[in-house]
This record gives C-alpha cells, structure tokens and sequence, in this order.
C-alpha cells in the first residue's frame, strides 16, 4: 500500500512536466482540429437540429481552448532562475572566457540610469533563449557586465535587473 502511494505521488510530480513539452507539430495539430470542428459546426448549422448546434459549439470552444493552452505552454516565458540548471549542466557555455570591458567594473543596481557605452551592441547578449534568460521584450535587451547580466531599457538606459555572477 505505502509503495502505491509513493508512486503516484511520483507519477503526480512528473506528469506535469511531461505536459508542459508542448511543440510546434502538437500547436499546428490543434490548429487543424479548430478548423475541423469549425466544418462541422456549419454542417450541424445546415442539416443537425439545435441540439446538435450545441453539441458542436462546446467541441468548438473545448478545441480553441486546448490551442490556446498548447500556445501558452509552447510560447512559455523562461522564469527568471531557470538558466540556473542550465549553467550547473553546461558550464562551458557559462564560462567567462577571455571577456573585459574597456572601463572597470560598476555593480549596477535595478532603477540606475546608464550611459548607452554600457548597453552598445558590443555588449548585447544576441541570443538569450540560448542561456534560458528570460524574454527581454519590446525596448529592452539583456547585456553583458563582466560576470553579471543586465536588463535595460534602452529607450532610457535604465536598469531594470541585475543578474550577478551569471557568468563563471
């Protein structure tokens, strides 16, 4: 009895993040069964009676919100602590390298405003995706300063995270 429960209580830790594995094939998937249930709206509309009409609605709705789930669960943010596996797993991408700046080290703080020498493309992190940080957004990009990474809104050069020590 004891080992049962301790394997589903395993089971119910897991299978969450199996669910969350969601990819473009499973979203264009979801895609075709919108629009198929969508035909058979219109064939319940034309030939079925209205409860029929009903039927086909909920499959409408249900097949919209499990494309909108898959969006969501394929498009997820990358928190702000998930690079930390990533870097415990792949150090070699973390490491620091041979990487200085041409003016000494400043621990920046959230709210400071910067000069843009600090957030010049020279500094930009290109790829953020690659080292699991998360989506910088419209205005903003993710640099290098020295062995931190900074959040800046380059419309007014202000701070808006500090990550420190990302860098090994």
């Amino acid at each position: 009895m004891r080992n049962s429960i301790i394997m589903a209580l395993m089971a119910a830790a897991v299978l969450p993040v199996a669910a969350q594995a969601q990819s473009n094939a499973e979203v264009r998937h979801d895609r075709r069964d919108v629009r198929q249930e969508q035909r058979e709206l219109q064939d319940a509309r034309r030939h079925g009676s209205a409860q029929d009409v009903r039927e086909e609605r909920r499959d409408v709705r249900d097949a919209r919100q499990e494309l909108r789930e898959d969006r969501h669960d394929r498009d997820r943010a990358w928190g702000r602590d998930d690079w930390r596996g990533g870097r415990d797993r792949n150090p070699n991408v973390y490491a620091r390298g041979n990487w200085n700046a041409p003016f000494r080290y400043t621990p920046f703080r959230a709210g400071l405003r910067i000069a843009p020498t600090y957030y010049g493309s020279r500094y930009v992190i290109a790829d953020p995706w690659r080292y699991r940080l998360p989506a910088a957004g419209w205005g903003r990009t993710w640099v290098r300063h020295y062995n931190d990474v900074v959040l800046v809104d380059t419309r007014r050069g202000i701070v808006i995270d500090v990550i420190r020590g990302f860098y090994r």
